[in-house]
């Protein structure tokens, strides 16, 4: 396991991040305290040190669990966990403020998950998903209050656009509040759509980017391609024809390596430019195994390319326009090619 600096700041964590989602069966599918214990040393043994939880997954069971797995040596692991979300989502009828990002929430949130993992800081605090009523100054006023009172350490943001985190680190920039060092969002190769404007944006503002959901929900294991989860209690039936060829495609280089299809899906990942550390979870030791040989990946240009080309996405306006020939030669004069800008999204 190699290690990765967490954006614009000297933090210092590992290149995977154990997703904790699946640490509790509140919600019928988690794995037992034993067998998340299993998954938690497995991957602290070959160095990880970066985990990512939430006030509400499985009800607060896996703060509870992931406190007390960290418990023994605190100072050596990087936590991250969230708040926007209730702690248990069939409790918060006409309750308006148990949830949302405003400062109240915020604070009641932040506190609650300082009991339940049982330490004094949290590594890392993530704004869960923008609700579109708190103000951004709102916000960043507050995560900075929290910076200040030692009780966090860095933030980040999840599932929000870009135009929003742009405007919550400029201003945090011309305040002198704490910015935002991580953006943690869906991606991967059946989920390009960051590529449009969040990952440039992550790029332009030295964000590191923690992708959720890296295999597609399943789909790009390939056991959809083979039938299995085809049952009427499934998604599969669900899954749209292009991520099924994407699957194929991904599991054609698998064969073609000798490794499962996931390993290259995450490898794939772990390839994007900028700081991208994939959030692994699972239910089963096994499972968090296979993912992290993922590092032992080795993809050829050839068959990054195929990737490429199975999974790309139309990035749509302005993009397609400002990139096109005839752009080009009217804003460069025919001198594009000869012009060196390495810092350039053209």
């Amino acid at each position: 396991m190699r290690y990765k600096l967490l954006g614009k700041s000297g933090l210092r964590v590992s290149e995977l991040c154990l997703g904790t989602m699946t640490f509790g069966e509140e919600w019928g599918w988690g794995a037992s305290k034993d067998e998340s214990r299993q998954i938690f040393d497995t991957f602290v043994e070959v160095g990880g040190n970066f985990i990512d939880t939430a006030n509400g997954y499985t009800d607060g069971t896996s703060e509870k669990t992931v406190g007390e797995f960290i418990a023994s040596d605190r100072e050596r692991f990087v936590v991250a966990t969230k708040y926007s979300f209730p702690l248990e989502m069939n409790n918060h009828v006409n309750n308006p403020n148990g949830s949302g990002n405003h400062r109240k929430n915020m604070m009641q949130s932040l506190e609650g998950s300082l009991k339940r993992l049982g330490t004094d800081y949290i590594d890392l605090f993530w704004l869960h998903a923008w609700d579109f009523m708190t103000p951004i100054e709102e916000v960043m006023r507050s995560l900075d209050d929290m910076v200040r009172q030692g009780k966090v350490l860095y933030i980040g943001i999840s599932d929000t656009p870009a135009w929003i985190v742009s405007e919550a680190n400029t201003l945090a920039r011309c305040y002198g509040w704490t910015p935002f060092v991580a953006l943690q969002i869906e991606y991967s190769l059946v989920q390009r759509t960051p590529e449009r404007d969040l990952l440039p944006m992550a790029k332009a503002f030295d964000l590191a980017v923690t992708p959720w959901s890296p295999l597609g929900g399943g789909v790009l294991t390939g056991k959809y391609n083979q039938g299995e989860g085809q049952s009427a209690n499934s998604r599969g039936s669900d899954i749209p024809e292009r991520n099924l060829k994407i699957a194929e495609v991904v599991s054609q280089v698998a064969q073609e390596i000798g490794c499962t299809p996931s390993q290259v899906a995450l490898a794939w990942l772990c390839l994007q430019q900028g700081v991208v550390i994939p959030i692994i979870g699972a239910r089963k030791v096994s499972q968090v195994k296979d993912n992290l040989d993922c590092l032992n990946v080795t993809l050829t240009a050839a068959q990054l390319q195929r990737l490429d080309e199975v999974s790309q996405i139309e990035l749509g306006f302005p993009h397609d326009f400002l990139g096109s020939d005839m752009i080009h030669e009217r804003l460069f004069g025919g001198t594009f090619d000869a012009i060196d800008n390495p810092g350039a999204n053209l």
